[in-house]
């Protein structure tokens, strides 16, 4: 394996950092001003119901992905309908009855986001400009972004970069440094810092537009919103202003220029000076004058303690600033300043009086906080409290602090206020929490104890439940008690306390840190799949999460619905379940829209090759083909209901009958549309149908159109021919219908005049009013030239139209608005020049095969369209609105300049209509095949709880809409789908049908213990405890875990543990007084849990529970299998490897143990049984079965041991320096070690000798995570990942002279992951169409491995071995499109691929690797460009995008 390819399969969901702004929106044009509702005198805890102001977006960045969120309320309104998946969590308050999150963009950076600020003018909510992203990357790149409404995302309008020869000088010949760049703004707008390099400041100076009142006339003229930006920059170098180790600082409020305040040592202290040195930091106030460029300083002050670590700016009308340290909270302003105690270490500094405590003990080192008002301030501590701390003043003197508890959450990462209402919780550990906080100031009697601690919990197994459960009552169990703080109000004389209430309202999944996973198989596995079906009865069951976020992730890539039962049936061509609903309950039952949902399915219509089958779906599933009035002759081509369910509808190839229940009441057949071309016309029958209630397409096999249209009084249908249609040369290669439903219907905010709204509804009206408030009808057409168009039904006006829709532009806009900008005329011309140069590649045939326009239920949503490529290449869009300046005034122009019939057209259209494409990574597009094409997409409304669509066919997938984003989720384990509709009866509750292509309907529904809002669906299993290895145990379908549970211990308990027992009674107690051995001191106890999934998704069983000693921390978890000398078998334990952690006075020691699991299957005591233990010196940190033989690293040895059945005996040992293993691997008899600081080193064992020796050793050193074999046939490489966040793949060439001998592992690739790799797993391939058709069975492109490895991101991706002739290719390719596509944030993606070494000495290795995220580009780019880039580089677009889809599927395992 000399090449190989980088692959992200699962990207990072632990959130760093979190910020809120308002970059979508300006606060000025925020219109939910929630009323005051009548029901205050119900709710006496919320007096005077203030309204929820505006709302800022929320921006969360994990790894490199960037995504930015809306925050949608709902409010508290008992009418509002909601879609069935959607959840309501904590119940009622301050008239807000829910808010959930929605994704406005999401991007994947190339270069990971270090920290982030947001630039904000501040001032009040009128504002009408927009505030920008700051980000900042490593070593000193900052970047600035804002939101454009033209392309419904984030541009990039400046960069800084600070990195290179010319700025060498600042690093001041440092290589290394702490931590990336640090950015804080001024909080009134005026300019931002960052620090990079540890001691230089650079200042980046705002461009002022927003004071002068002409800037602001401009910018409401032009129709848009202007943001913030960024000017200028320059730097200050902190050195000459006598600071040397800077800590942290920030900009604070109420002075007229920007002021910054720096938090820095002047001499470090350590801790043997603790003692007598401690109050070391100091604060400077510096004002920043960003025109003189000057900066003098205006105040200081010192004596801080050592431990101080963060600023916090207070905001007006308080103002000063507050210094947090471990142990205190310092106040400081110009005019005063006060500290408060936290626990027993805070020492007051010399010069100062008595310090005040807090009442309960603390520690608040990596804190993070926010202010919820202006003088409350929210600290999330490491444990996962939450802490408010209340500074009390009078005008603008404060005069102490006060700290109390409040509830318990998880361990953040990143905390932020969003508006005046919402706090976010970003979490590294576990799951982002969106919490509304609700603060009130009422005169109750303190009933509540002060120090109940309630848990607001994101994944408590309970919320799990509750997730799907939609009554409001449950909710409350959720968000615990609820727990008022009293804190006396300032400047009131009675006693008013201020009571805080927190509801959690949403929460995003996160699966990191990964620190170990397993693969093993899925409960309702099927053994007798093959191929690639095969793959999805696997699943990865990972360690993530700390502490009590500390969980079991379930992780699985493809969906695999969970069957109910299942029937033969060949040759099935269709399915379709359709309601019937009696006419004589239409107008008597109010309640039916609420319950639409609900209402169950009649009959279920299944399409064979020569007949059609109708099936009742009571209780059973029974055939009435027999009784019914349906077409049951042929196939049929469609189905569904019309007229508000009460008449169903089924069209057959020649014809189409109207149904009510079982009987027929109208025949139609498709007649010849004009009479002379009758001959003709026997061949045309109905090919493709699209059904939206009133009205029917049928799209003919000839290309033409026709629609039938219901009329809704009588329940009858009549054929007609849209005259527009009749007429027009072009042919159609496909339609659709899109039902804008709603009282509000969305597209008609795209049209800019009034007179169209309620022009629509009379035509659509049906007579009888019913339908008034059914929303809009159009058809979405495209013809085979490429050209898409969206008409009006029944007029069959046009109203919006795109050129070359088949090459998949990344912004669909109106052609009528591109027509009238000069500059994109001439881009078209010098496109149409490019492609008619390079015809190399047959694309005359592409085409639209299919297309489906939806928008799914919900207050907010956009529609999507979607479209399948004859080649199956699949096109999403979403669509969104913007009124730009060049739609409005030009109208008149285009009347006056253009033909009649452009004027006609020119005045109605979805001028503010446009759609931006969708990525979709996780799909895999199917090999084009020659069947007649059948329809394959499927929308649902609810399965499961979910909508979305499903795409049938050889690559069956499910789309499902989670918070406006699409989620991709394949599924593999049926192999091709033919045909799906959904089910929902008494016996299958919202659930699904299928027919696979072997011939066998399914009817199943989805498995509701996953949550399908990930990048792959996920399960959480919450241990209540840090898991930190998994193995797996095959044969009984066990994960044997280690777990560490934090306890509180007395001290004198736990100063006993760290003394050798020998000498314990000595030990003196004269420097520790009695009180002190009373405190509690917390470690973590560890234990091994043996863990069983349960069928069907329910809690995960504990079957075994193995406890470690005091003191006693199992390091590694293994099952190996020993060959037992004296019975000559071979048996399968549970091996596990401990040290002793008792500090560093005591000699290091550990334990090896081995059990057996299960054999006594009746006794459920002895379901394990330890069979072997023994103590060794130094810590036992990896353990693996080496041919029979146990392979242990103790300390710097490794030993080999033979089993005798009763007793380890040593066979074989290698004194190595390493100081501590932290992996192992075996390949036959290769052993692949990797040291903590060694690097790694490859042995090899051979039995005659019974020896282990060296064969060769990185010679760098290298802080190595995990390591692994790489397997590409007869090659074998040794793949090692470092603590900087690299990869390396190394090999063993004893033959080359630059291995001394082979002394030496050369280095085959390297590249930069970005992420801690903590685990790879080897898996084989599978096979791909290529391959099977060229190779034999039994040549090196089967036995090819792929290593899966997991991060402490919460990604997952995979390294898998490439041939040269396709590596050649894409790097070449990966090469141009550094070039061809345009980077977020201006960031090169091989800056970010280049090997980092920190400042250490390394030799550059070859760059054999291939960066698939940056090839996935590809494919996003449009038609025209693929194909000039492929001819560019020597290839056709066919051949580079099925080298891309091979690499997707031999390495979809799961």
């Amino acid at each position: 394996m000399s090449y190989a390819a980088f692959k992200m399969m699962h990207w990072p969901t632990g959130i760093e950092n979190c910020a809120s702004g308002y970059i979508t929106h300006s606060a000025a044009d925020f219109p939910t001003q929630i009323p005051p509702s009548q029901s205050d005198d119900l709710e006496p805890e919320w007096p005077a119901k203030r309204p929820i102001g505006p709302v800022p977006n929320l921006i969360i960045t994990a790894g490199n992905v960037l995504e930015v969120y809306l925050v949608r309320v709902q409010e508290e309104d008992g009418g509002t309908s909601r879609p069935p998946g959607e959840v309501r969590r904590g119940g009622i308050m301050a008239g807000v009855s829910g808010a959930c999150l929605e994704l406005v963009c999401h991007y994947r950076l190339h270069g990971n986001v270090e920290t982030m600020a947001i630039l904000s003018l501040g001032g009040d909510n009128g504002c009408k400009r927009r505030d920008s992203v700051v980000l900042a990357f490593q070593d000193a790149k900052i970047s600035v972004l804002e939101y454009d409404d033209s392309i419904h995302g984030l541009r990039t309008s400046s960069m800084h970069c600070f990195e290179g020869p010319e700025w060498h000088y600042l690093k001041r010949g440092r290589e290394s440094f702490a931590r990336g760049p640090l950015v804080k703004v001024d909080p009134q707008g005026r300019c931002g810092g960052v620090l990079v390099y540890g001691l230089q400041m650079i200042i980046l100076k705002a461009a002022q537009a927003g004071y002068g009142l002409v800037g602001d006339d401009e910018a409401t003229a032009s129709g848009g919103t202007v943001s913030v930006r960024i000017e200028s920059s320059y730097v200050i170098g902190l050195r000459d202003l006598d600071m040397k180790h800077v800590k942290d600082f920030t900009f604070v409020h109420g002075y007229i220029e920007p002021v910054m305040v720096i938090l820095h040592e002047r001499e470090l202290t350590w801790a043997g000076r603790i003692s007598w040195k401690h109050h070391t930091c100091m604060i400077s106030a510096l004002s920043i004058s960003t025109t003189l460029k000057q900066h003098p300083l205006i105040w200081s002050a010192a004596n801080f303690p050592h431990d101080a670590y963060k600023l916090l700016a207070v905001p007006s009308p308080i103002g000063g600033i507050l210094i947090i340290c471990a142990n205190t909270i310092h106040y400081h302003s110009q005019s005063v300043s006060c500290a408060l105690g936290l626990n027993n270490f805070s020492v007051p500094s010399e010069s100062s009086q008595e310090m005040p405590r807090s009442n309960f003990s603390v520690e608040l080192d990596a804190a993070n906080a926010t202010w919820l008002s202006h003088d409350v301030a929210m600290f999330s501590t490491k444990t996962g409290e939450l802490l408010l701390l209340t500074l009390v003043y009078d005008g603008r003197v404060v005069q102490r602090l006060e700290l109390s508890k409040s509830k318990a959450s998880v361990l953040t990462s990143g905390i932020t206020t969003i508006g005046n209402s919402f706090f976010f919780l970003g979490s590294r550990l576990g799951d982002g929490l969106l919490v509304q906080y609700s603060c009130g100031t009422t005169t109750t009697p303190s009933g509540h104890g002060k120090d109940e601690v309630a848990e607001i919990e994101g994944d408590a197994p309970l919320a799990k439940r509750l997730r799907r459960a939609s009554s409001d009552g449950l909710q409350d169990v959720v968000s615990g008690e609820e727990l008022s703080l009293y804190t006396s109000a300032p400047n009131n004389s009675d006693s008013a306390q201020k009571t805080f209430s927190f509801a959690v309202r949403d929460s995003l999944i996160n699966v990191g840190p990964l620190k170990d996973f397993s693969y093993g198989l899925r409960s309702h596995a099927d053994p007798n799949a093959t191929g690639i079906a095969k793959q999805s009865n696997y699943e990865l069951v990972c360690c993530s999460g700390h502490g009590k976020n500390g969980s079991l992730c379930v992780l699985q890539q493809s969906v695999r619905p969970e069957l109910i039962t299942e029937v033969e049936l060949t040759g099935c061509k269709g399915i379709w379940t359709v309601y019937h609903k009696s006419s004589r309950g239409h107008s008597a039952d109010p309640s039916r829209t609420v319950s639409e949902d609900d209402e169950y399915h009649a009959y279920l219509i299944i399409s064979l090759e020569a007949r059609t089958m109708v099936l009742e779906t009571a209780d059973l599933l029974g055939e009435v083909t027999e009784t019914v009035d349906y077409y049951v002759q042929g196939s049929t081509v469609a189905a569904g209901n019309l007229f508000g369910r009460r008449r169903v509808v089924q069209v057959f190839a020649r014809g189409a009958r109207i149904l009510d229940g079982a009987y027929m009441t109208q025949d139609l057949s498709f007649g010849p549309p004009n009479s002379e071309s009758s001959s003709s016309s026997e061949s045309s029958t109905a090919s493709s149908v699209s059904i939206a209630d009133p009205y029917v397409l049928v799209r003919m096999s000839d290309g033409s159109i026709q629609l039938l249209v219901g009329d809704p009084s009588t329940c009858t249908v009549s054929v007609s021919v849209p005259a527009s249609f009749e007429s027009s040369v072009q042919s159609i290669s496909s339609c659709t219908l899109y039902h804008d439903k709603g009282p509000e219907p969305w597209l008609r905010k795209a049209s800019s005049d009034a007179w169209l709204s309620t022009g629509v509804v009379e035509a659509i009206d049906g007579g009888d009013g019913s339908l008034h408030d059914q929303g809009d009808i159009y058809c979405v057409v495209c013809y085979e030239s490429g050209t898409l168009e969206i008409l009006e039904v029944p007029s069959f006006r046009c109203v919006f139209s795109v050129e070359k829709f088949v090459s998949g532009k990344t912004h669909l806009v109106d052609t009528y608005i591109r027509e009238l900008s000069k500059d994109t005329q001439k881009f078209q011309i010098e496109s149409e020049e490019m492609t008619g140069q390079v015809k190399k590649e047959p694309t005359q045939n592409m085409k639209v095969v299919e297309l489906a326009m939806q928008r799914w239920s919900g207050p907010y949503s956009c529609p999507f369209l979607f479209g399948i490529l004859t080649d199956g290449t699949m096109l999403c869009y979403h669509a969104y609105l913007y009124e730009g300046q060049e739609n409005m005034p030009k109208v008149e122009e285009i009347s006056a300049q253009s033909s009649m019939d452009l004027s006609s057209t020119g005045t109605s259209r979805l001028r503010n209509l446009r759609f931006v494409r969708v990525s979709l990574e996780a799909f895999t597009q199917e090999e084009s095949s020659a069947v007649v094409p059948c329809q394959r997409m499927t929308v649902f409304k609810n399965v499961g709880g979910y909508h979305g669509l499903f795409l049938s066919g050889s690559r069956p997938a499910w789309f499902m809409l989670c918070r406006e984003r699409l989620r991709v989720h394949p599924q593999l384990c049926d192999g091709s789908i033919v045909a799906f509709t959904v089910l929902h009866n008494v016996n299958c509750n919202h659930g699904l049908i299928y027919v696979t292509s072997q011939g066998f309907l399914k009817i199943c529904h989805l498995p509701s213990a996953s949550s399908y809002d990930n990048y792959w669906p996920v399960q959480k299993i919450p241990l209540r405890g840090t898991p930190h290895q998994v193995t797996y145990f095959a044969e009984k379908n066990l994960y044997p875990i280690i777990v560490s549970v934090p306890v509180a211990k007395p001290l004198n308990q736990v100063l006993s543990f760290l003394v050798d027992q020998e000498v314990s009674h000595q030990m003196e107690h004269d420097n520790l007084n009695s009180d002190d051995l009373q405190r509690t001191y917390t470690i973590d106890e560890f234990e091994v849990r043996i863990l069983e999934p349960k069928k069907f998704g329910g809690p995960w069983e504990t079957r075994a529970t193995i406890p470690m000693q005091t003191s006693e921390n199992a390091l590694t978890v293994r099952m190996v299998t020993l060959f037992n000398t004296t019975t000559k078998e071979s048996e399968t334990l549970l091996a596990i490897g401990t040290a002793y952690v008792q500090g560093e006075d005591v000699a290091a020691r550990g334990r090896v143990l081995l059990f057996s699991i299960g054999k006594n299957t009746d006794n459920s005591q002895n379901f394990i049984s330890e069979v072997y233990s023994k103590e060794l010196k130094g810590a036992i940190s990896a353990l693996a079965s080496l041919q029979g033989h146990l392979l242990i690293a103790s300390g710097p040895k490794i030993i080999l041991h033979k089993w005798t059945g009763a007793e380890l005996n040593g066979v074989a040992f290698y004194d190595a320096p390493p100081l501590y293993v932290v992996s192992l691997n075996i390949v036959k008899n290769f052993i692949l070690l990797g040291d903590i600081h060694k690097s790694i080193y490859f042995l090899s064992w051979k039995e005659q000798g019974a020896q282990l020796s060296l064969l060769a050793k990185d010679f760098g050193s290298l802080d190595c995570y995990a390591t692994e074999f790489l397997i590409d046939g007869s090659t074998l490489s040794l793949v090692v990942s470092d603590d900087q966040k690299n990869i390396q793949i190394f090999y063993y060439a004893p033959k080359m002279l630059e291995s001394w001998k082979g002394q030496k592992l050369l280095s085959r690739a390297e590249f930069h992951v970005g992420a801690h790799v903590t685990k790879f797993f080897r898996l084989q391939m599978l096979p791909t169409s290529s391959d099977r058709t060229s190779s034999a069975p039994g040549s090196d492109k089967t036995n090819r491995f792929a290593l899966l490895f997991g991060t402490l991101d919460g990604s997952i991706g995979c390294i898998a071995p490439l041939d040269e002739l396709t590596f050649r290719r894409l790097q070449t390719l990966q090469r141009k499109l550094v070039d061809a596509v345009p980077h977020v944030c201006g960031l090169n993606p091989r800056t970010f691929r280049q090997f980092r070494s920190n400042g250490k000495a390394h030799r550059p290795g070859p760059d054999n690797m291939v960066d698939c995220e940056l090839l996935f580009h590809y494919k996003m780019l449009p038609l025209e460009e693929q194909l000039e880039i492929a001819h560019q580089i020597g290839t056709t677009r066919s051949q580079i995008l099925s080298n891309l889809n091979d690499l997707s599927l031999g390495t979809s395992f799961l």
